[in-house]
């Protein structure tokens, strides 16, 4: 018999020219972070949730983390948390963002203050390590702490979750399920998870004066919310309009570039928010 060769097979798509420069993309992403990482350039940016009954008050501020490049640019947690969520690098950021939140509130004792963290992290030594050394002698941060966890990451381990948050929630710290509605949630784990706050995600939320769909689904969310005796913030809260609407559905805390952009300077010492103009 004559000797087959076999010619290697080749995926076209993994080899295409796109496909290689997001691999690339993806290995710069995570070399800019781990050096970020090991320098310690990283700050938070500030952003306010404020009350809808008296929206010139912040009820809290979320805390965002931000990566410093070489060149001194700011980086949002949207342009590499997609890289490094799932690995350790993703925990390093929780542990750097928490640590930052603690400091923060440490340093300013009227300021209530949401960190972001992925469930994972609570399995992971050092992030444990920063809460404690964060709270160690300091009773009265650990009551302004919340907290976020996003839908995706809680649904991944419940159990791990629910413990976690029974344990802290008797030291004080809130907890708050981050994009509430964008996932695939088991209405369930709502009852054993006993969140404090749940954030309704802005994809509901822009344009709702306008989207009939979309105000059913959040005054269905809001009343599942009432039902577990949790606050609702509504997210990319963008107009007038929208927040109007919003207030009249009954949510409890509104968030978004109407009443302020993220940013890097401390807001909580502005004498007080001004909502944007629009028009």
């Amino acid at each position: 018999m004559p000797h087959l060769v076999t010619e290697p097979v080749i995926d076209i798509a993994d080899s295409s020219p796109l496909s290689c420069a997001m691999r690339e993309q993806g290995k710069d992403t995570l070399k800019m972070v781990r050096a970020a990482l090991d320098e310690r350039r990283a700050t938070l940016a500030f952003q306010p949730v404020v009350q809808a009954r008296m929206p010139k008050r912040a009820a809290f501020y979320e805390g965002l983390i931000r990566i410093i490049d070489h060149t001194g640019r700011v980086i949002p947690a949207g342009d590499f948390m997609h890289a490094v969520e799932t690995n350790e690098l993703g925990r390093r950021i929780d542990c750097l963002a928490l640590e930052l939140g603690l400091a923060t509130l440490a340093s300013e004792p009227s300021v209530r203050l949401s960190v972001n963290m992925s469930a994972r992290s609570i399995g992971y030594p050092e992030w444990l390590a920063t809460l404690e050394r964060g709270l160690r002698n300091r009773p009265h941060v650990a009551e302004r702490l919340i907290l976020e966890i996003t839908e995706s990451s809680a649904i991944l381990m419940p159990d791990l979750v629910t413990g976690f948050m029974q344990d802290m929630q008797e030291r004080g710290i809130c907890f708050a399920l981050d994009d509430f509605g964008a996932g695939y949630t088991a209405f369930r784990y709502l009852k054993d998870f006993y969140f404090d706050i749940v954030k309704i995600d802005g994809s509901f939320i822009r344009d709702i004066t306008h989207e009939a769909d979309n105000q059913i689904l959040v005054q269905a969310l809001v009343s599942i919310s009432r039902h577990f005796d949790m606050f609702t913030v509504a997210e990319s809260v963008e107009t007038a309009e929208d927040a109007q609407t919003l207030i009249k559905m009954g949510v409890d805390c509104l968030q978004g570039y109407y009443f302020g952009a993220p940013s890097l300077q401390e807001p909580w010492k502005v004498s007080q928010l001004r909502p944007r103009q629009t028009g």
